[in-house]
């Protein structure tokens, strides 16, 4: 009926609906005397979430993502780690001011909370953007890698609820496996994406089982970084991003179609269940109301939010050539929608150190609900740009190329004369190891002729021109 109504998909996303769903049918389960399923943690990190990182990872548009590497950067780190702070201080002072029913939570329980909900979903983000299709920067800017930092801030602070003192020497050491974690996830994911750009190699013979090694080898990036405690958000975004250009050179038309089908159909069906069941899960939670804390939560979400990104963007933009407006930072500030991430890292608290676990919760809920419901609304007004990838693709190219010889020409060695470098380095020895045949050595206008020439194919097969 939602995608049948054009009337109802324009007015309210698909995520809110499917909310609603989940809502009903947990009502009507507990109304019949039985107690409604809730979102266990280890299946939505295990199962439900790699799918959609992956989609996203797997077909991120590298050059606008390089490109816009550092402002990510900033927003990912930098604005978690305020965000997190920020709102962990805040709700210590709340609850110290607040009387006996919240003072006795300490400071290391609210930096705890603050690091959960500064978790911005990239399920919910993805979802509701693609809906409202927004200019295809700010999804790139939001981008999935952006729960990592909250998930490895959560899991630092979880382990300093079990010190009996927490040192100066803990919180540097703390401080360093922030980075060490995310940038060992992203070593895992390139030398698995190695691996798989290598295997389809020798698959010419057996093109059935080539895009099996896409996945395979993408989910085990993402179990081996968890094995080890590293980031495999970064692990599977990494994997997908290095196999992509080389995979897609071996593998056939038909299985780059099957790729690309499958993972969307699989990223879909995963949104699809994680928002019902957050709703089924809301009704068979146990929850804790306290008015002070779940409307200070809220008011500080929003404040925090607003305040990082107006100051990070006026911070950002004086580096950037294409400026950051107004209106983008608006939506980059409302698109900071929470989702099952903070709800799963919130369910797998432990009452032993954190007795107010179901307040956090209930907190943690009306925070999703606010944003995915009401943040979608304002965003929808946002001017719609294409999502059709760039026709001039090659006049990028030329433009890359003639930017480098200036810079020689200068003595200027900027970001150009290193792409160029790398593409070189890229040309002369990875593409003769990890593509097989002609391919490897084929000039740049024949690589992307072929590109472009797939693209077209699968264009038209989705229009119907192909029978």
């Amino acid at each position: 009926g939602f995608h049948v109504i054009p009337s109802v998909s324009s007015i309210v996303p698909e995520s809110c609906l499917l909310i609603v769903v989940g809502l009903l049918v947990g009502g009507l389960i507990k109304g019949v005397g039985e107690e409604p399923p809730i979102l266990k943690s280890n299946i939505f990190f295990l199962f439900l979430l790699p799918p959609i990182i992956l989609d996203a990872g797997y077909f991120l548009p590298l050059r606008q993502f390089t490109e816009n590497l550092g402002t990510i950067l900033i927003f990912a780190v930098v604005g978690t780690l305020w965000n997190a702070f920020f709102l962990g201080g805040l709700m210590y002072a709340v609850c110290q001011l607040s009387g006996p029913s919240l003072n006795h939570i300490g400071l290391l329980a609210n930096l705890l909370f603050g690091s959960i909900i500064s978790a911005v979903d990239p399920v919910a983000v993805l979802a509701v953007f693609e809906e409202i299709h927004i200019n295809e920067l700010l999804p790139i800017l939001l981008s999935p890698a952006l729960p990592s930092p909250p998930q490895v801030l959560y899991h630092l602070f979880e382990e300093f609820a079990n010190f009996e003192q927490v040192t100066i020497i803990d919180i540097i050491l703390g401080f360093l496996s922030f980075f060490v974690v995310s940038l060992g996830g992203v070593f895992v994911g390139v030398i698995y994406g190695v691996i798989a750009a290598f295997t389809s190699r020798f698959t010419s013979h057996i093109r059935v089982i080539e895009p099996l090694f896409v996945f395979l080898y993408s989910y085990m990036a993402y179990l081996s970084a968890e094995l080890f405690h590293l980031s495999g958000i970064m692990a599977l975004i990494a994997s997908g991003v290095v196999m992509r250009p080389y995979v897609e050179a071996n593998i056939s038309h038909k299985s780059h179609t099957t790729i690309k089908y499958f993972l969307k159909m699989w990223s879909s069906v995963s949104e699809t269940l994680i928002f019902i069941f957050l709703g089924v899960s809301t009704v068979a939670g146990h929850h804790y109301w306290n008015w002070t804390f779940v409307i200070s939560t809220l008011l500080f979400c929003l404040i925090a939010r607003v305040l990082g990104v107006l100051v990070l963007t006026w911070f950002i933009n004086k580096f950037r050539i294409v400026k950051l407006t107004p209106k983008d930072q608006f939506i980059i500030a409302y698109g900071g929608l929470r989702g099952a991430i903070a709800f799963s890292l919130g369910y797998l608290l432990d009452y032993k150190h954190f007795g107010m676990r179901d307040m956090f919760l209930t907190a943690i809920i009306t925070v999703i609900f606010f944003t995915v419901f009401v943040g979608p609304c304002p965003a929808g007004a946002a001017p719609k740009g294409a999502q059709a990838a760039n026709p001039l693709g090659f006049l990028f190219q030329f433009l890359d190329h003639l930017l480098t010889g200036i810079e020689d020409i200068c003595g200027h060695y900027g970001h150009h004369h290193w792409k160029d470098k790398l593409n070189r380095f890229n040309k002369k020895y990875v593409k003769k190891c990890l593509i097989a045949g002609e391919r490897s050595k084929e000039p740049q206008l024949i690589a992307f002729y072929h590109k472009m020439e797939m693209k077209q194919e699968m264009e038209l097969v989705e229009s119907g021109g192909i029978g």
